[in-house]
């Protein structure tokens, strides 16, 4: 948490990444607390909202825009790259998504000198809670 944290302190965009059901999203909720805007790129009308106006809907939010599943949806790396030289920047972007060598490569390029990258590895045995593990 303690690296995300700084890593939005620094950088307009933070890409959040790591396999899946590694515990992404519940960190972002964790983080983000109930003041943010989370936008689920599997859902429907989210991907609906932003594939049809991306930088309208997300210009005039501030704070936490989380967006989830980043990796479905690559076209909106140009859109967040306008967003985050806007002057006066009121959001703050977390992309979470799959360790993908794509994504991570379209958002370094996309991206450059605005984004900072956070790897939230699997779960080791100590962390499932497995009596085993003791």
């Amino acid at each position: 948490m303690e690296a995300i944290r700084y890593a939005l302190e620094r950088s307009p965009v933070v890409a959040l990444l790591g396999p899946r059901q590694c515990g992404k999203t519940t960190q972002a909720h964790q983080l983000a607390g109930a003041d943010h805007h989370f936008f689920d790129l599997e859902s429907t009308l989210d991907r609906q909202a932003l594939s049809l106006a991306a930088e309208r809907t997300l210009a005039p939010l501030n704070g936490l825009v989380v967006l989830d599943e980043i990796q479905t949806m690559p076209q909106l790396l140009p859109v967040l790259r306008v967003l985050a030289d806007r002057r006066e920047n009121p959001a703050r972007f977390l992309l979470l998504g799959s360790a993908s060598p794509d994504l991570i490569r379209g958002a370094a390029e996309s991206l450059a000198g605005r984004v900072a990258f956070v790897q939230l590895g699997g779960f080791d045995v100590t962390e499932t809670g497995s009596e085993s593990a003791h």
